[in-house]
């Protein structure tokens, strides 16, 4: 993903390139193709069909490919798709990562405190639970419309309920494919570091390379060796975190961190040169792990997706599929 110049932080040197992607259009689709190819049958049917993984494989590259918009609209999402992390698990040297901080207006204020801000540091963990949480509505209401639809005693507004209900599933696709790009993003060591194209200009004892790696690694190399199937091979059985959103996603990224070092360590020992398995071994577990990812929140969301309220003025979803309370008023809109 396209990244904006900027200056130097205080102490900080951070050279950010002109143009970067994470993955390239190969591994995001991938990604969201075997997510959706390894849903389970609990959830809605529409999802679970070749046609909706082709669909959200192509939705997952929307993020990069709405790029060069206008500068309004690039200049507030190209921060999106990272966040710039130290070894220690620090933002551009500077607050932690973790716990994350509860809004984006939060953490601009922790960063503000520290001499930086969200546009050279990134807010790839915002990106992802705002996507999860749309998702998640996108799934309440698709619970209610279905159950509606089928409900005898609202037979007056079913076409209408009918009529909605696939507006709705054309949403959970777009919100799928938006959660599937920004998920494969943080699997992607180079979109949590510091050292995101080459080691940069810090202290470097190691001796680690300052070439322009990044999109060699992620879309050059992906691109002509990685192959689904070895990804899907790769992918964990479904976990639930049972845990807050916010501490699952903090808990991905900063994962995907640990492979930063391994990353580097890998290139210097020519993983990357052609030929050579290691980098495209890499790339493979990443991605697979980027898609066992997106596999997990999607079943997360929809079973969130019960238990909470949708409308206005907003009904249960639970009331809805119990009959007790026709949703129509609601989301129809009583202004």
């Amino acid at each position: 993903m396209k990244r904006l110049p900027v200056a130097a932080l205080a102490a900080l040197a951070v050279a950010v390139p002109t143009s970067l992607f994470a993955w390239g259009g190969t591994g995001h689709r991938i990604v969201g193709d075997l997510a959706i190819r390894a849903l389970p049958v609990e959830v809605p049917a529409f999802l679970r069909t070749k046609q909706a993984a082709l669909d959200v494989a192509e939705l997952s590259r929307e993020p990069d490919r709405s790029k060069a918009a206008g500068k309004i609209h690039d200049h507030d999402r190209d921060a999106g798709h990272f966040v710039d992390l130290d070894e220690e698990g620090r933002i551009l040297g500077g607050p932690p990562m973790l716990p994350l901080a509860a809004t984006r207006a939060d953490y601009e204020t922790q960063l503000r405190a520290a001499g930086l801000d969200q546009w050279k540091a990134g807010y790839l963990p915002y990106s992802i639970i705002d996507r999860y949480q749309q998702l998640t509505t996108d799934f309440a209401y698709w619970r209610v419309l279905n159950a509606a639809e089928k409900n005898p005693a609202w037979k007056k507004n079913r076409a209408w309920f009918r009529q909605d209900r696939i507006r709705r599933e054309a949403l959970v696709l777009k919100s799928i494919g938006e959660l599937s790009h920004f998920v494969g993003d943080g699997s992607q060591p180079l979109h949590v570091t510091t050292h995101f194209n080459g080691w940069g200009d810090y202290h470097n004892p190691k001796g680690y390379s300052t070439a322009r790696l990044h999109g060699p690694f992620e879309s050059d190399l992906v691109q002509a060796t990685v192959k689904p199937a070895a990804v899907a091979a790769k992918m964990t059985p479904f976990k639930s975190c049972e845990c807050p959103i916010e501490q699952r996603i903090g808990a991905y990224l900063t994962q995907t961190g640990t492979f930063v070092i391994p990353f580097y360590e890998m290139e210097k020992a020519g993983g990357l040169k052609p030929g050579d398995p290691r980098g495209t071994a890499m790339a493979t577990e990443r991605i697979a792990v980027g898609a066992s990812e997106l596999r997990d929140l999607v079943v997360e969301a929809w079973r969130a997706s019960a238990n909470v309220k949708i409308g206005w003025r907003p009904v249960a979803v639970q009331d809805v599929l119990s009959g007790k309370t026709d949703p129509y008023p609601a989301l129809y809109g009583v202004d």
